[in-house]
């Protein structure tokens, strides 16, 4: 079984943390598409809850800790609060939230990737749930909005990519039998740089090779 990246206690913590901020942006999307208070809670919920609902679910860890933590299902409706009051405020500091969501992306990837791993899961089915983890709840914040996927859509800056370079890390070091707090530090560590990175750079994966297409784009 892999070691925990950290002891059990701050490991916790950081997952609220995460989730509290991937909880802010699911109310954010909702507050711009008009929602009542019960669409950004969902919306909310979803975000932080899904990519790690997904995961406990396929490897069979059940029930899921979105279920027996009460923390990880109260952080997003505290979240929606604060949108719901504040959310002028947090649209202004818009560019903070979109650092520790980057945080909670290279966290969670790497955690993802070594829980599928302890519950059996061979390497490549390890690193793909740790990308599940980290993003799987802003793909269905997404479809819950009726939006393409951020995930999906070209123009906009990597973020699939940062979480699949951090969970691959992680599984490389397990094949070398070098899995550390140290060295899954240093996975999370990447995949959040190569995040902030692409915000900074606006890197943007290719489109298809000689690309001909009527469809206008947006």
């Amino acid at each position: 079984m892999p070691p925990e990246l950290f002891s059990p206690t701050v490991q916790h913590t950081l997952d609220l943390v995460g989730i509290f901020v991937f909880a802010i942006s699911g109310a954010l999307l909702a507050v711009r598409k008009n929602f009542d208070v019960f669409g950004m809670a969902v919306l909310a919920e979803v975000t932080a809850l899904g990519g790690g609902l997904f995961r406990d679910v396929v490897i069979g860890a059940v029930p899921p800790a979105a279920f027996t933590d009460l923390g990880y299902f109260l952080t997003p409706l505290f979240a929606t609060l604060v949108v719901f009051f504040l959310h002028p405020h947090v649209e202004r500091i818009q560019r903070a939230v979109y650092v520790f969501d980057a945080a909670g992306l290279g966290l969670f990837c790497v955690s993802g990737t070594t829980k599928a791993y302890a519950y059996g899961l061979n390497l490549t089915a390890s690193a793909t749930l740790g990308l599940a983890t980290a993003v799987g709840g802003g793909v269905l914040r997404d479809v819950l909005a009726n939006e393409v996927p951020s995930l999906l859509r070209w123009d906009r800056d990597l973020y699939a990519v940062p979480a699949i370079v951090g969970a691959t890390m992680v599984a490389l070091c397990i094949d070398q039998d070098v899995l550390s707090p140290l060295t899954s530090g240093l996975a999370a560590l990447t995949a959040f740089v190569l995040r902030l990175l692409a915000m900074r750079y606006h890197w943007r994966a290719p489109r298809a090779w000689n690309r001909r297409s009527t469809v206008r784009e947006e």
